[in-house]
């Protein structure tokens, strides 16, 4: 059934046709227009566009619809150059012109600022990398067979596991498809099974890529369903055919039935359990199971900017919460008087001190435990902070956790996150505690998809 924007009164129904101008973007990258004082979401849209959607799903408060015909183009348009965008997960924004997406991505800072935090506060700007393609330095590639027999590799459809066969994706580095084709020889040419997620059989699960940018390093890295492989010298020798700089060959062991694509044990079956790479001067070793930025560039950027808020002058003490690998505090560490790094993952800790040691830094000690622990320690101590950078996963900080970074009184607080949603939350619950907002700006850490990273200072409005 086909009907126009300004027809009838009709309720909406699934499988409606509808003419549809776009007028605004999700923070997931849909398409948003309005029929009958209804939000309607359709991916592949861009503000601007007049478009006719077939409506897939109808629910009270909006419905969701397929492109079926673009009447006219938005001047935020251009055409997409990869082949599987319409069908991967990948992508939200490579239908539309890189400065859009920019744009884009600071309003989304900006909206949430106000609409979850409750804060009139602008996104200052949006920093990008120089070229949005090829960044990623690490690539979890699910491994499958097609209705043939053919073994396929590539990445997820869109809210599915079903496996789009991909050879080479515009996000990861230029040199991961040759060692996906090394890695499906080895396999045409052994004995080896592809693992099936619905009868948990099969032996290969994922190709697990990780390589040092700077250095050149690569780690391949074999997510299998058992203990071992046939064939593993053939595997070494494929891989070093490509004539890539293979300085790790791994085969990480995950029998669970999960989503989750590494397992905890490990296995090196070539050269080092590690690859090094260098980020902001520094240089770090990158384990399988390490934390590492995905984007060497944006994350320069974003640490940057976080060295940049933080203001220091060398006499601070700089408390570094969700430190990870110690990344961050380690690029702050020549300018304060001392640095502590807390992690409640043991294992993220050993790779902070290793990386600490291989870079000389002696002003720097780590503490394995949780934020609340961790202020105990420091307080008994008589230690206070005079900054504090916390960079928490997606989920944002616990109130706990903020209620205890505001009790140890720090002068200042860089709060980086990769979801503006739960930065604005956190803000806002600052704001009760004596922290006000100076300064926002974001990073497009992950040009032409969804995500973006954001930074925000925040400074005490009290005296000690």
């Amino acid at each position: 059934m086909h009907r126009d924007i300004k027809g009838d009164e009709m309720t909406l129904k699934k499988n409606d046709d509808i003419r549809l101008e776009i007028t605004a973007f999700t923070s997931l990258g849909s398409g948003i227009g309005r029929f009958e004082n209804m939000a309607v979401f359709v991916d592949g849209t861009a503000p601007g566009d007049e478009i006719t959607a077939h409506i897939i799903k109808v629910k009270k408060n909006y419905a969701v619809g397929k492109l079926q015909k673009l009447h006219r183009k938005s001047k935020l348009r251009t055409e997409s150059d990869c082949a599987a965008d319409a069908r991967c997960g990948g992508c939200a924004y490579r239908h539309i012109k890189y400065v859009g997406e920019l744009d884009i991505k600071r309003q989304t800072v900006t909206d949430a600022m106000k609409r979850i935090g409750g804060l009139d506060l602008e996104c200052e700007e949006i920093l990008s990398v120089r070229v949005p393609e090829y960044y990623r330095n690490k690539a979890q590639i699910p491994v499958g067979l097609d209705n043939e027999g053919k073994i396929i590799t590539g990445f997820y459809s869109k809210k599915s596991h079903r496996i789009i066969d991909c050879e080479e994706c515009k996000l990861q580095h230029k040199d991961f498809p040759r060692l996906v084709e090394a890695v499906k020889g080895y396999m045409y040419e052994n004995p080896v099974t592809v693992y099936n997620e619905q009868t948990g059989d099969g032996l290969i699960r994922h190709i697990y890529l990780r390589q040092g940018v700077k250095t050149g390093e690569t780690m391949v890295c074999l997510v299998i369903n058992g203990d071992t492989i046939p064939g593993k010298e053939r595997l070494v020798e494929k891989l070093l055919e490509t004539g890539l700089d293979i300085k790790s060959v791994v085969l990480n062991k995950n029998k669970k039935d999960t989503n989750v694509v590494l397992g905890e044990e490990c296995e090196t079956v070539y050269g080092s359990d590690y690859i090094e790479d260098e980020l902001c001067g520094l240089r770090f070793r990158i384990s399988p199971l390490s934390f590492y930025q995905v984007n060497p560039e944006g994350t320069e950027l974003l640490y940057g900017r976080a060295r940049e808020y933080a203001a220091l002058t060398g006499d601070e003490v700089l408390l570094d919460l969700y430190c990870g690998a110690g990344t961050i505090g380690m690029t702050m560490a020549e300018n304060a008087r001392q640095v502590i790094g807390v992690e409640i993952i043991p294992q993220a800790i050993e790779n902070a001190r290793e990386n600490a040691r291989l870079n000389g830094i002696e002003n720097m000690r780590f503490i394995c435990d949780d934020a609340k622990g961790a202020a105990k320690t420091l307080y008994d101590e008589g230690i206070r902070p005079d900054v504090v950078v916390v960079d928490p996963p997606r989920k944002g900080c616990s109130r706990e956790v903020l209620e205890t970074i505001a009790k140890m009184s720090p002068d200042r607080v860089v709060y980086i996150s990769c979801d503006p949603a739960t930065l604005a939350r956190d803000c806002a619950i600052f704001a009760e505690l004596g922290y006000e907002v100076q300064k926002l700006s974001a990073v497009d850490m992950f040009p032409r998809t969804v995500h973006v990273e954001s930074a925000a200072l925040l400074c005490r409005t009290e005296e000690r």
